[in-house]
């Protein structure tokens, strides 16, 4: 089955602005003659990582934070946008450093997701850290994180968790079990 070509943009506009966000409008025609309007949440073109720092070879460290999507506090992976020069690798390093006082001298890419491609322009970079030494650096958190080390076996316990709610985290999860299991 061959793919349809891309829709013809008729018109594309900046409808609302946040401080974090832009909601821009695409006046789209499809191959078909069909016309719809799309609206999509943009974002910083450089995307963000999402770290799995990995203590030992059966424990990976994950952070509790408050998150204002859920308003409550949140059991993930430590995660940041990439800034300007930047590459996934050493935001994750950064990261890694501010939200759970680790550097690591082995970082791997393993997979870059989206969070909802129907509407978002937004992508992480899942990134491994391995070879971890204490390193703190500071951070633009707005109170000290937890810090909570994880058994990598323990996957069904973290799902079956309330507080652990982010897709990003989980699949992190499960993309770290498999590349440490290789």
């Amino acid at each position: 089955m061959t793919q349809p070509s891309k829709p013809q943009i008729h018109h594309s506009e900046i409808v609302a602005q946040s401080r974090l966000f832009k909601v821009e409008s695409n006046d789209l025609e499809f191959s078909n003659g069909e016309k719809r309007t799309y609206e999509r949440l943009m974002n910083g073109i450089r995307g963000a990582v999402l770290v799995v720092p990995v203590l030992d070879d059966k424990t990976v460290l994950m952070i509790r934070e408050y998150c204002g999507g859920t308003q409550r506090y949140e059991l993930g992976f430590p995660k940041g946008k990439i800034d300007e020069g930047e590459t996934p690798e050493q935001a994750a390093l950064r990261e890694c450093m501010e939200e759970v006082g680790y550097g690591a001298r082995q970082l791997t890419v393993l997979k870059s997701v989206s969070l909802a491609p129907g509407y978002m322009t937004h992508h992480t970079h899942i990134v491994i850290a391995q070879d971890l030494y204490e390193q703190a650096a500071e951070g633009d958190e707005p109170e000290p994180l937890e810090i909570v080390p994880w058994k990598l076996n323990e996957f069904d316990a973290l799902m079956a968790r309330e507080d652990c709610t982010e897709g990003r985290s989980l699949l992190a999860m499960l993309l770290a079990r498999e590349f440490l299991q290789k």
